[in-house]
């Protein structure tokens, strides 16, 4: 009994830094395009952990019934991103932009609860077949593992400066983090992302010295509704949330598969039924109160399968734990000053060893089915498509409309739409052939291996 309780704190202090590492660093990247002040940035920060934690909790009672926590969505990113450039070229304010966004938020979270309502998300799976939500997962570890190498070196929007130190200490946390995943043994393996970012801090806080901490005004503060503003809409952001809202489709799809797999692959049962119906409604019901609270909106983090894969915490107890931990800490802004100094290049070197993670769960997705020459030919192409987008300047897109630019130049989506494209307009070979005085049709890799077996 001991043991399990050790076992539960420790896996939820695991748990509450992931969710803590994975909410910390957008709300500092929307504080620096949307001009900020620090009370702002904090503020947000506090909002969103808020909300990731609600979200988290909501998803894993209620709705797939997985450990997979809510998460700033790449997606809003990059909306949010795209919108604070071009208030600033066109000299918008930014707070009207930040009101459409949470209009945007609501109209997409509406638009996924009433597809998920319908069944319509349960029709769609059939689009986002084993190979698609591979090369989804692929294209993702692929893109952010982009990020997290920028962040590790220290290279952000504001600052290339780089310190050899801190550099040297953030891959020593990457290793001790990926070394113990896969050669650790006991609590050593179970909590190799805990045990590196211990390591990691004490390290960096040695070298660096330790930043004093923010004093606060109150000791609890409640987070505020429609902190930028009552919700606005117009054409181009009712599009824009339509197409986010289908986008999110994929995304919630993927996450749940992606864990299905891990669980599968370790012998735990799971509950399929209506499974990805509710997760689509409590997403849909996320997104809204990230709108609500004025914040980026949440989304399932398909990189969770990464982590649980690496840690083994498959028990949904840490689990609710660490949400309702995250939840408190969003109250209290001692506590959330004081999380905001975890040092961003430790912070990305763990996360960067679970997300090595995710490209392999893509890859076993995709070859869940034969690799015949179309199928290589498919991935080969999204592959090819979605990388060779992140490095094209994203000044080519600023011409187009707003919804497309954010497709065109998000590498994850050319990735994804064109293996979607691609799997259901290419369709495989039939050739015909003669049994027992029947001519019937199969696909041609089949009739090959009736070949190859019959000599």
């Amino acid at each position: 009994m001991k043991k399990l309780k050790l076992e539960t704190g420790v896996g939820s202090l695991q748990w509450f830094v992931f969710l803590l590492v994975n909410s910390i660093t957008l709300p500092i990247i929307i504080g620096e395009v949307y001009q900020l002040s620090m009370t702002e940035t904090s503020e947000l920060m506090q909002r969103t952990f808020f909300v990731v934690g609600i979200a988290s909790l909501l998803a894993g009672w209620l709705g797939h019934r997985l450990p997979i926590p809510e998460g700033p969505a790449g997606i809003w990113l990059g909306i949010f991103v795209l919108m604070g450039q071009m208030a600033a070229a066109q000299g918008i304010e930014q707070t009207a932009a930040l009101q459409l966004l949470q209009g945007g938020m609501l109209t997409a979270g509406a638009i996924l609860i009433i597809m998920s309502a319908t069944g319509w998300i349960n029709s769609m799976m059939k689009l986002f077949t084993p190979l698609v939500n591979g090369v989804y997962l692929m294209m993702l570890g692929l893109q952010l593992s982009g990020v997290f190498l920028n962040g590790m070196i220290g290279v952000t929007n504001n600052s290339t400066e780089v310190h050899i130190g801190n550099i040297i200490i953030a891959f020593s946390v990457f290793f001790i983090v990926l070394g113990l995943s896969i050669w650790g043994k006991g609590w050593l393996k179970s909590y190799n992302v805990l045990i590196g970012i211990v390591i990691g801090c004490i390290l960096f806080f040695l070298t660096n010295g330790t930043e004093p901490i923010p004093e606060s005004s109150s000791l609890l503060l409640l987070p505020n509704l429609f902190a930028w503003g009552l919700p606005q809409l117009n054409t181009g952001m009712i599009v824009s949330s339509i197409i986010a809202g289908f986008v999110l489709v994929p995304n919630v799809i993927a996450s749940v598969s992606a864990m299905q797999q891990v669980l599968k692959e370790n012998k735990k049962e799971i509950n399929e039924n209506g499974q990805i119906k509710r997760a689509g409604i409590t997403s849909g019901i996320s997104s809204m109160l990230s709108a609500v609270f004025s914040t980026v909106g949440v989304v399932p983090f398909s990189i969770a399968a990464g982590f649980v894969r690496m840690t083994g915490q498959y028990r949904m107890a840490p689990f609710f734990i660490s949400c309702l931990a995250l939840i408190a800490v969003s109250l209290f802004p001692a506590a959330y000053s004081v999380l905001a100094l975890l040092p961003e290049p430790v912070a990305y070197a763990a996360m960067l060893a679970a997300f090595t993670q995710m490209v392999g769960i893509g890859l076993s997705s995709v070859l869940k089915e034969t690799l015949d020459q179309r199928r290589l030919t498919i991935v080969g192409i999204a592959l090819s498509l979605g990388t060779g987008s992140m490095f094209v300047p994203k000044i080519v897109f600023y011409e187009l409309p707003t919804v497309l630019q954010y497709v065109l130049s998000n590498g994850v989506m050319v990735g994804m739409l064109t293996a979607l494209i691609l799997e259901h307009c290419w369709r495989p070979v039939k050739e015909k052939t003669v049994d027992k005085g029947r001519v019937r049709l199969i696909p041609l890799n089949q009739s090959q291996f009736n070949r190859d077996s019959n000599l």
